[in-house]
């Protein structure tokens, strides 16, 4: 436990010294998108789709946050089969025109490994309707071979979230085996810190800030039907 530990708050100290001016930037990206009454998108394939779900619909968390979840590319309807999926080109277009996606909006896309066809697909299909676009990446598979372009380089900006090759850390001893993935919380906490980082930005300008409170708290329920009324015919799975 202290072991991963220390990996979890390298990786995160790392990603704080070393991507700060570029999160920096993407949380103006942010700003400018809820300034405009905008919809932030969140994408992923496999446990990346779990960056989305840390962000849609919860309590501190802003309304106009919209997960893309895709059956086939989740791992609930057969993880194996959702890997396959991920490395098949052609099915970003029309899984991002489910979500009418426009030019006022941002997509941020999580891929760890930035090889995969759809993740890079969905960052080109984004540039191509002018839409400003984001990606959650690891640096560490930036010498990976690949048939095309990777995500680092489709997209309009880039984070890394400074995770090792093949994501886990704690080798057990004995064996060639290494547990302990360390993707979700490091993409997690970049993807969060941008958000809070764009609100903050708005707020000082102003902005109405659309947050959701606890539906545990004290009013928090009424207040959260409010919004979700709001958002419902926007955020297609609210």
């Amino acid at each position: 436990m202290s072991e991963y530990l220390t990996h979890i708050i390298n990786i995160l100290s790392r990603i704080e010294e070393q991507e700060s001016e570029k999160m920096g930037r993407a949380a103006e990206m942010v700003a400018k998108v809820i300034e405009n009454d905008g919809i932030i998108y969140v994408f992923g394939c496999g446990h990346s789709h779990l960056i989305g779900l840390d962000c849609f619909y919860r309590s501190g968390g802003l309304c106009n946050v919209s997960a893309m979840l895709d059956t086939d590319l989740m791992l609930h309807n057969g993880a194996s089969k959702s890997s396959v999926m991920e490395r098949m080109s052609g099915i970003a277009e029309p899984i991002f025109q489910r979500y009418c996606v426009t030019e006022k909006d941002i997509l941020f896309v999580i891929s760890t490994s930035g090889k995969n066809a759809v993740p890079c697909e969905m960052a080109q299909v984004a540039k191509k309707h002018g839409v400003p676009n984001v990606a959650i990446v690891s640096g560490a598979y930036f010498g990976d071979k690949s048939n095309g372009k990777k995500l680092y380089e489709c997209c309009d900006l880039y984070v890394d979230n400074c995770v090792p090759h093949g994501d886990a850390v704690i080798p057990i001893p004995g064996t060639d085996n290494v547990m302990g993935s360390v993707s979700t919380c490091a993409s997690s906490f970049i993807l969060q810190s941008i958000l809070m980082q764009a609100a903050q930005i708005a707020n000082e300008k102003g902005v109405p800030l659309p947050i959701y409170k606890s539906g545990n708290v004290d009013g928090g329920a009424e207040f959260n039907k409010k919004l979700i009324q709001e958002y419902l015919p926007r955020i297609k799975h609210l």
